[in-house]
């Protein structure tokens, strides 16, 4: 089979490719894997009810069963579920928003494989512009979206360090730089693998730079504000004209409905649903049939307050107690866990890569995703790059703590023999 530049860069390996393979097959493999490297959400049974009544008041109305399961929605997404989301960004945070400013998608992927390629790659002049990122280690499914070579570049961050095994990156302002190859800035809050919560400080510098700049800024919220809320540090919504605010019902316990939403300019959305209509045709309609009601009440916001937020926050600090227990004396960082629902490792000076780390512990049962992978748009020889991983601390609570133990014994060991 002969497969178009397309084909062979969209069917071979990738960072992304492998972890949702492993988490695939491993269960095939080995029925007792602990999963600790996917993204998939902890099961919260308050939502899960709450979810269960929608659907169930959904199948008992014939008029609202055939519009979820009969009929085409638009590309750029329900109508009236994007009113309502309008209605409350507006009623909560004053952004002067409509339904035009809002598009739907299949699952945030989807979303930002046309978003970033509407905005980057090779442009009509024959120029070729690329997604710049400010604080790398980045979401490892950013990676190889782009449709052409050097589609992402990235900024080295900052390391502070603080007490108790923790660290936290900052972006490293004096080092970025943007000229007129890059077309949008582009971060995730809280940041997908570590956990950190951009400042509000540094998210009005990211927009004041993009734009005196004339690019957009781009939030990937999948994790943060407004909803699920998934955060332990005070932080700011943020929008305006000039950003793209990338939203997700995944997190909230729906990763299976697949529904992504942007918030953005009416001219940014426009050009996106045209784009959309072509790979998606329409969006799905169940996310948006169960998450309507959400917002009509503000209930979305006390759900995430009361429930998403305090079961992460605990299975956090839970998590780093095991590790520091685990782990001990040895040079062992964790980035200071401000958000998500990922614990973000540095091993300093380790004698293996993080690579090597993940198959020994793949062989031991565990699940986890090693760091290489997530410095997206970074080709130096950074040797901190390969001395991280991440570990995510959403599942059963009883298999997370005999994960850890397995990953500090695994840790030990490659100190100790190399």
């Amino acid at each position: 089979m002969k497969l178009s530049a397309f084909g062979e860069k969209f069917s071979g390996r990738s960072g992304i490719v492998e972890l949702m393979d492993d988490l695939g097959t491993a269960l095939n493999e080995n029925p007792d894997m602990i999963f600790m490297g996917g993204g998939n959400p902890g099961r919260l049974p308050e939502m899960e009810r709450i979810f269960q009544q929608r659907l169930e008041t959904i199948m008992s109305d014939p008029a609202q069963r055939h519009s979820l399961f009969g009929i085409y929605q638009s590309p750029q997404g329900d109508r009236e579920f994007r009113q309502r989301l309008a209605a409350f960004l507006n009623k909560h945070y004053g952004w002067p928003v409509g339904e035009h400013n809002i598009a739907i998608s299949n699952g945030s992927q989807s979303a930002f494989f046309v978003l970033f390629n509407m905005l980057a790659g090779e442009m009509p002049d024959g120029r070729r512009r690329s997604i710049h990122l400010p604080l790398a280690p980045e979401y490892i499914g950013y990676a190889d979206t782009g449709l052409s070579d050097h589609f992402f570049s990235a900024t080295r961050p900052s390391i502070e360090r603080l007490d108790q095994h923790l660290f936290k990156y900052h972006v490293d302002f004096s080092q970025l730089e943007v000229d007129s190859s890059v077309a949008a800035l582009c971060v995730s809050r809280p940041t997908n693998p570590t956990g950190n919560v951009l400042t509000d400080d540094e998210v009005r510098h990211l927009d004041s730079i993009a734009g005196a700049n004339g690019i957009p800024l781009i939030i990937d919220g999948a994790y943060g504000l407004p909803f699920p809320n998934i955060l332990f540090e005070p932080a700011t919504p943020h929008w305006n004209e000039n950003t793209i605010l990338a939203l997700s019902l995944s997190k909230l316990g729906l990763p299976g409905v697949r529904t992504g939403i942007l918030v953005a300019s009416e001219e940014l959305i426009r050009a996106y649903t045209n784009a959309n209509t072509i790979v998606s045709l329409a969006c799905g309609t169940l996310g948006p049939a169960l998450a309507r009601a959400l917002f009509d009440s503000g209930e979305i916001l006390t759900l995430s307050r009361d429930f998403v937020t305090p079961f992460y926050r605990e299975r956090s600090r839970q998590a780093v107690a095991w590790f520091q227990q685990s782990l001990g004396d040895l040079p062992w960082h964790v980035h200071k866990p401000e958000g998500a629902i990922f614990l973000w490792l540095w091993f300093e000076k380790l004698p293996i890569t993080s690579q090597q780390l993940y198959q020994r512990l793949k062989q031991r049962g565990v699940l986890v995703v090693p760091g290489q992978n997530f410095f997206v748009g970074m080709d130096d020889d950074w040797s901190h790059k390969h001395e991280c991983i991440r570990v995510s601390y959403a599942q059963d609570a009883g298999k997370v703590r005999e994960g850890i133990d397995i990953i500090g014994e695994e840790v030990h060991r490659a100190y100790r023999e190399g």
